[in-house]
């Protein structure tokens, strides 16, 4: 007998086919990967498993029994939990309010009862070493923060069902290895897991089956042991892929982008010490760190979302350092944001209109003050062909509905596409399958080779290894030490990362 059962599950979304018949079958105590592309309806088929869409057609069967799960309260009540790709937190809300959101201990006086929930929920933190303050509010705190609250929240609700949407996307490599020993050890406790994720090695490493989904169709139920990556690969793609860069040796021309002495403060402390480096034309220079020391805050004060405290920046030998963004865009700054959802679409736009929001208000796209709603469309049909971006209507489709990959392409394909010589890229390829990322990759050096000079914050080491010329590591808000990547490991970068050691970096601009 299966733990879970989804029998012949179809769903549309207009005329958009995103699950059709398909049929999942996880066993208990087992960790079953959901393996697909970008928009192949792996989210969609998890959220009618958690209650958040009703299936069109299909059953679905909890320990061999039918139930009808209508919400996330139903899906609780079947002790279901999940980990949702993109979070669902209140922002001005504390790390204890939003866990014990839903299942609050109301007490005499219509009062909450906080006492007794944070002795538990900080047990559960100390247990699984997620290192959070639970007085700290979601707004403060950084994206791979805010995932450690949701699996949080899961935790504190004793889910024996545990759905993981691409848990590891923002995380770093040895906080992955700790959440795939979590992971293990559930499933000894006696929990049941499903892993969303487009990350092979993860499936090869931690799952035991994998149900591959390719647009819409169920096309292959696998034993994880039995394949390789590469099959796995082309079974979810349709066709081989290539995992090896070739990386070409560029002449480095002109300095594009100077920092000098960045510092940014938050409440009164430095979260960004004196930061200083250079970036050339024809040069991708990677910025590695464990989430949290900096790096997002220093991006903020690159790209103009923040306000810096002390220091200077200069794109193509111009002061931007109390510049608008809108006045380094068009001084040449492109910027693939961390947080898609806040920072990189408006998620009530439509598409075509997202792919046009730096540069609305050209000549190109307006006349008069009126838009040429003409071109706008001409020119976001074809980055949605370039960049193979999936949705229901196309261009009129409105981003909310499109899946969180398929909204990171149109934002690289709106940041690469539009004039800039200096690309700020911040997880350009968080949440892409394989065949996305491979693109992306591609993307990138071509970048390069056009002598543009590209600022990769990564916390994937693999990208930041495969793509950079040069390599500086981020601790507690300062540059610790540059390296080359073909004379140094992940295992020594590990060590500056965590702050074993610590270099004497001095960039002398």
């Amino acid at each position: 007998m299966y733990k879970i059962e989804m029998n012949n599950i179809t769903k549309k979304f207009g005329t958009l086919i995103a699950n059709d018949n398909i049929n999942l079958k996880v066993k208990d105590r087992e960790i079953h990967a959901i393996l697909g592309e970008n928009g192949a309806g792996k989210s969609t088929l998890m959220s009618i498993l958690f209650g958040l869409y009703q299936p069109d057609k299909g059953e679905i069967k909890i320990d061999g029994k039918k139930v009808i799960i209508n919400n996330p309260n139903d899906a609780n009540n079947y002790n279901i939990g999940m980990v949702h790709q993109h979070f669902k937190l209140v922002e001005n809300f504390s790390v204890l309010e939003n866990v014990i959101l839903g299942v609050e201990n109301v007490g005499k006086l219509n009062k909450i009862d906080y006492s007794s929930p944070r002795k538990e929920i900080s047990k559960i933190v100390s247990e699984y070493k997620l290192n959070l303050n639970l007085d700290s509010k979601i707004s403060d705190l950084t994206v791979g923060q805010q995932q450690r609250v949701e699996i949080l929240k899961m935790l504190y609700r004793n889910s024996d069902i545990l759905i993981f949407d691409e848990p590891t996307a923002v995380l770093t490599p040895q906080e992955i290895i700790e959440l795939m020993k979590i992971m293990k050890n559930f499933t000894k406790e006696g929990k049941t897991i499903i892993l969303i994720t487009h990350k092979l090695n993860e499936i090869k490493e931690v799952a035991d089956r994998t149900t591959v989904l390719r647009r819409g169709k169920q096309v292959g139920v696998l034993d994880v042991k039995n394949v390789s990556t590469q099959e796995m690969a082309e079974l979810m793609v349709g066709r081989k892929i290539n995992f090896n860069i070739d990386k070409n040796t560029t002449k480095k021309g002109n300095v594009v982008l100077e920092v000098k002495n960045l510092t940014l403060k938050k409440k009164n402390i430095d979260i960004v010490k004196k930061v200083s480096f250079s970036l050339k034309e024809g040069e991708i220079l990677g910025v590695a760190g464990i989430d949290g020391n900096g790096q997002t805050e220093c991006v903020y004060g690159l790209t103009g979302i923040s306000k810096i405290s002390d220091g200077k920046v200069i794109l193509n030998s111009i002061d931007i350092t109390n510049s608008s963004i809108r006045e380094r865009y068009n001084l040449g700054m492109s910027h693939i944001p961390e947080d898609r959802q806040k920072y990189g679409v408006v998620l009530d736009f439509d598409l075509k209109s997202n792919l046009v929001l730096q540069e609305y208000y050209t000549s190109k796209f307006q006349n008069k003050q009126f838009l040429k709603f003409n071109e706008i469309k001409s020119y976001s049909d074809d980055l949605i062909e370039k960049f193979d971006i999936r949705s229901e209507r196309g261009s009129n489709t409105f981003v909310r509905s499109m899946s969180g990959g398929n909204q990171q392409k149109a934002i690289v394909a709106r940041e690469m596409s539009r004039k800039h010589n200096c690309l700020v890229a911040v997880q350009p390829t968080r949440g892409l399958d394989v065949g996305a990322i491979e693109y992306i990759h591609k993307r990138l050096l071509e970048e390069r080779e056009n002598k543009k000079g590209i600022l990769l914050f990564s916390l994937e080491l693999d990208e930041i290894f495969k793509l950079s010329d040069r390599i500086l590591v981020m601790y507690e808000g300062e540059i610790v030490g540059e390296f080359n990547p073909t004379e140094t490991s992940k295992e020594e970068l590990g060590l500056y990362m965590s702050g074993a050691k610590k270099g004497n970096y001095n960039e002398n601009i």
